[in-house]
């Protein structure tokens, strides 16, 4: 385990707290033995995520190792949009896994699943409309 994640990632009793982050959202999840619910602010997983293709990214970490039904996750979610989160949401459960049975570690990482996903929004540019788009050419 690298000494960075180490502090991200802590054990508390039966708790286990991960942070994920995508674009500019970042999710602190706690996760503890439990019957397979899943609460991201307060609301269902359903509620809070209407889209489905978000809720399969987010429950994807779990389906992968295969404990959906092993364990209670609670998380807090903020910034950017819902695919963002879902996917921040996805990270800090797939690290939270990591702590709570070192074994998963590799499947996980097989799965491209503690990987951080680093596109972010590029910056406008001065003289430009957008970040390359520039302004439209008029001859007269």
């Amino acid at each position: 385990m690298k000494a960075e994640q180490g502090v991200k990632n802590a054990r508390r009793g039966e708790e286990i707290i991960a942070t994920g982050r995508r674009k500019t959202s970042v999710a602190r999840v706690r996760l503890r033995p439990g019957a397979g619910e899943i609460v991201v602010n307060g609301r269902e997983l359903e509620a809070y995520f209407p889209s489905i293709k978000d809720r399969v990214l987010v429950v994807g970490a779990l389906e992968h190792v295969g404990k959906r039904s092993a364990v209670k996750v609670t998380i807090s979610v903020d910034g950017g949009g819902l695919t963002g989160q879902a996917g921040a949401c996805r990270l800090g459960i797939a690290r939270a896994l990591k702590v709570f049975d070192v074994e998963l570690a590799e499947p996980l990482r097989q799965g491209g699943l503690l990987t951080r996903d680093g596109r972010m929004k590029e910056r406008k540019k001065y003289g430009l409309r957008g970040a390359r788009r520039g302004t439209q050419f008029s001859k007269r």
